[in-house]
């Protein structure tokens, strides 16, 4: 799993008394055995001189950062907060913090209003306030770098889930969240002195180096999401941009914070990330005010969700899949370390572990384990042999593959590897065949017409390196021995994989007794005789891609496992060939 890259300044690190007592191999090996890894320790200053040269690096920053590479799963870890919290969880240091939603203390919750213009559009929103919060310039710089993350990774750039956060002061709820005509939409965006429409912002950002990356995600829709407050202000356009008039700052007391989106589960997961990873600063730490959030139907819902939730699972399992032998009560520790509040129950050797809002990368019952194992200390494992010797052999597939390869090269043939995916033209129109009646499979959203389906056959591919060498002198013998996949209702994808192999022939002449005698040499290889019945022969066959009367069926031992024959001119055109061709394709998987 690919992993994010969290910078943890010095001078914020070493406030925490935990962290002052160790080195900085020390502190490399804290990370290791939490599951991190300290990648250096540089600064903005070495970063710039290495990249750009000492000139552009001498007015830049020399505070030390920790560079540590954090799993892409572990979004509770992505902001200074969360990876002091945990790493003092993890040393004894810190009791697992619970994380409370509250209501207000005075009137009633902030409410977002939902209409059903959205549904075009962002469907989804989530909210929750942030209430009475302290920030100084290292939290709030670390509250807007914990946004930023949390948009690259989880929200996928944006295009899942959006983040806005307001000064909750500067703006009167209740809130609407609906989706109107670009051209209707008028306010002044963040760190701009005047207002824009919509459709001005879309031509603003689109050279902005930041923000055009996201213009894509609703350029192209009908109507733009808004978010307006009672009095008309707009809050943000997402996923695009926020309002100036309800940024925060430093001095913002009660933070608005609301997440639209297109994946549900996804804006829950986000938003319970920011209130939890900043809650601590609140008058009450660790305490969230609620949002009421009110959809098209009618339905209600009270966000954030700060779902806590139990999974019970053996200590036998865990010891068993670590490769350990400790007690449950010792495995409980260890889990409640990776603040995950677990306990024996008393039942046999059964574990009760509390999974906080902030774990959403638990999903099962290995994810604990790893957890365990993780604080166990993977160098404290002892090592074993195996109770079962295994010999490995290589699969008989690739084994019959790289044995032909061998010999078909020794037969003067060049090997090509070709692209699996290639244009739906490719493997019909220009074999003079129709795509419905391939058993192709169709990439859904293709990003170029040169990979719209999975191969069905080879010899497209091998044609097109013969048009890419048209210079080379003749004639060109060319094979490829791989997979192609064709639709199989059988099969639990609905598809499955054969491997084929393919080989052509081009000059002057269409030299149909060169293919001919190489199916001759791969049949004596694999050891089959040429007669019916138990051996090989070939019949006369018809297809479009062939040219008439000069075209036959393979068979081995009575089933037909591929095709040979002189190309038909149309399909050496449509290639931009101008010598005849001749080619065999077969299929090898029946002579395992």
């Amino acid at each position: 799993m690919a992993g994010n890259t969290a910078f943890v300044t010095g001078a914020n690190t070493f406030q925490i008394e935990m962290l002052k007592k160790h080195t900085d191999e020390e502190f490399d090996e804290l990370c290791f055995e939490f599951g991190l890894e300290l990648d250096e320790i540089t600064s903005e200053k070495e970063i710039i001189s290495r990249e750009q040269g000492d000139t552009k690096a001498s007015g830049a920053s020399d505070v030390i950062l920790y560079k540590i590479d954090v799993p892409a799963n572990r979004y509770d870890l992505l902001c200074l907060e969360g990876l002091v919290r945990g790493l003092q969880v993890f040393k004894n240091k810190l009791e697992v913090p619970r994380y409370k939603r509250v209501s207000p203390l005075s009137g009633e919750p902030q409410k977002l209003i939902i209409t059903k213009e959205t549904e075009a559009v962002r469907p989804h929103a989530v909210a929750a306030v942030l209430r009475n919060i302290t920030f100084t310039q290292e939290r709030y710089d670390s509250f807007i770098e914990l946004q930023e993350k949390l948009h690259q990774n989880i929200c996928r750039k944006r295009s899942l889930v959006a983040i806005g956060t307001h000064d909750l002061d500067t703006i009167s709820g209740p809130f609407t969240y609906t989706a109107k005509r670009p051209g209707d939409i008028s306010f002044k965006p963040l760190n701009q002195t005047k207002e824009y429409t919509a459709t001005q912002l879309m031509s603003l950002y689109k050279t902005d180096s930041h923000l055009r990356h996201y213009l894509h995600i609703i350029e192209d829709k009908p109507l733009y999401p808004v978010i307006y407050d009672s009095n008309g202000v707009v809050l943000s356009m997402p996923p695009i941009i926020n309002g100036d008039h309800s940024k925060i700052s430093l001095k913002t007391k009660n933070v608005f914070i609301e997440c639209t989106a297109t994946d549900q589960t996804k804006a829950k997961t986000v938003l319970d990330m920011m209130v939890t990873m900043f809650s601590e600063y609140c008058a009450q730490p660790f305490t969230v005010e609620e949002a009421e959030v009110v959809y098209p139907d009618g339905k209600t819902c009270i966000y954030p969700e700060l779902a806590y939730r139990k999974e019970k699972l053996s200590g036998k399992f865990i010891n068993q899949k670590v490769g350990i032998n400790e007690s449950t009560e010792k495995i409980a520790h260890l889990l409640t370390r990776m603040c995950l509040l677990s306990q024996a129950t008393g039942a046999g050797d059964e574990i009760e572990v509390e999974i906080p809002p902030t774990r959403s990368d638990i999903i099962h019952a290995c994810d604990i384990m790893e957890d365990a194992a993780i604080a166990y200390g993977f160098n404290n494992i002892t090592r074993t042999t195996p109770r079962t010797y295994t010999v490995a052999n290589q699969f008989p597939l690739n084994k019959l593959t790289e044995l032909l390869r061998q010999d078909l090269a020794a037969a003067g043939f060049t090997e090509a590897l070709n692209f699996a995916l290639c244009s739906q033209e490719d493997i019909a129109e220009k074999l003079g065949k129709k795509i419905s009646e391939m058993r192709a499979v169709h990439i859904s959203n293709p990003k170029t017409a040169e990979f719209q389906v999975a191969r069905t056959t080879l010899l497209p591919g091998l044609l097109k390196t013969i048009a890419a060498n048209r210079k080379m002198p003749l004639p060109l013998k060319l094979f490829e021995i791989s997979d192609v996949v064709l639709k199989d209702e059988t099969k639990d994808v609905g598809a499955r994989n054969s491997r084929r192999f393919c080989a052509v022939y081009y000059n002057k002449s269409p030299g149909f007794e060169v293919i001919h005698g190489l199916l001759d040499r791969t049949m004596q290889l694999l050891e089959v005789k040429p007669a019916r019945g138990e051996g090989y022969h070939i019949q006369t066959a018809d297809d479009s891609t062939f040219f008439p009367g000069r075209c036959a069926d393979i068979f081995v031992r009575g089933k037909n496992v591929g095709r040979l024959g002189v190309l038909h001119p149309d399909v050496i055109n449509r290639f931009e060939l101008t010598m005849p061709c001749s080619a065999l394709e077969m299929d090898i998987e029946p002579f395992l």
